[in-house]
């Protein structure tokens, strides 16, 4: 993370990695036989973690702000933020648009009530305060969001793998099928993130824009059933 372009020499390595990996495959031969045991290790708190939430709730409320920008992120999905509640409320955000309903910050809230986004100490008014902050660029948090997420995936993966080299009940095909798992999941997101830049020909940069009008009330379409997000 202290690297001038951590990303980029994160997936070299990971590329290596796999590299690794595919020759020990090459020098055992595959058999039959379960997965490694070895339990994952627990997630990495996040040593950025206020500044995150503050990107994850501007992004909120640029989505809202503009509805027509969120459609085009497809690549972001819940799992990315950091905190429960905003993966709740981008969920729920994402729905709106999908549907083609009305979107501001009473019908965003409106749509986590009916999905039981929001806890007991979660307070609808702050809520709508901050999704009623100035907004900026949407896919300029989005990405973001995606590069902070990418690298926290590399960093548990890796020590997924770290795991099962030092775990000695481990045979060479156990390691070689959990690591080739561990890094698929790693692969998932780098492919997003490529989606997520692809069509990028120029750096962006933050941008204030006039806020939208109210819209309606809550829209009057049945929501899905109730489920919280989680990490």
């Amino acid at each position: 993370a202290s690297l001038p372009h951590p990303l980029p020499a994160t997936l070299a390595e990971a590329d290596a990695l796999a590299s690794v990996v595919d020759d020990i495959a090459a020098a055992f031969p595959p058999h039959s036989g379960s997965l490694p045991r070895t339990p994952a290790p627990p997630p990495t708190p996040q040593h950025d973690g206020e500044e995150a939430a503050q990107e994850e709730r501007l992004l909120l409320a640029t989505g809202t702000a503009r509805p027509a920008e969120v459609e085009s992120m497809r690549w972001l999905t819940p799992e990315d933020f950091t905190r429960p509640l905003h993966a709740g409320l981008w969920q729920c955000l994402t729905a709106l648009v999908r549907r083609q309903a009305p979107v501001d910050p009473v019908t965003v809230i409106w749509e986590a009530q009916q999905r039981g986004v929001l806890s007991a100490t979660d307070d609808p008014r702050d809520l709508l305060g901050f999704l009623d902050e100035p907004d900026v660029s949407a896919s300029f948090l989005g990405e973001r969001i995606l590069h902070r997420s990418v690298l926290a995936t590399a960093h548990h993966v890796s020590r997924r793998i770290e795991a099962f080299t030092d775990d000695a009940a481990n045979t060479p095909y156990q390691l070689v099928v959990g690591s080739r798992r561990a890094l698929a999941e790693l692969t998932a997101i780098r492919n997003r993130w490529h989606q997520a830049t692809a069509s990028a020909t120029t750096t962006r940069s933050p941008r204030h824009t006039p806020k939208a009008k109210p819209r309606a009330g809550p829209p009057s379409t049945t929501a899905p059933p109730a489920h919280r997000v989680t990490r």
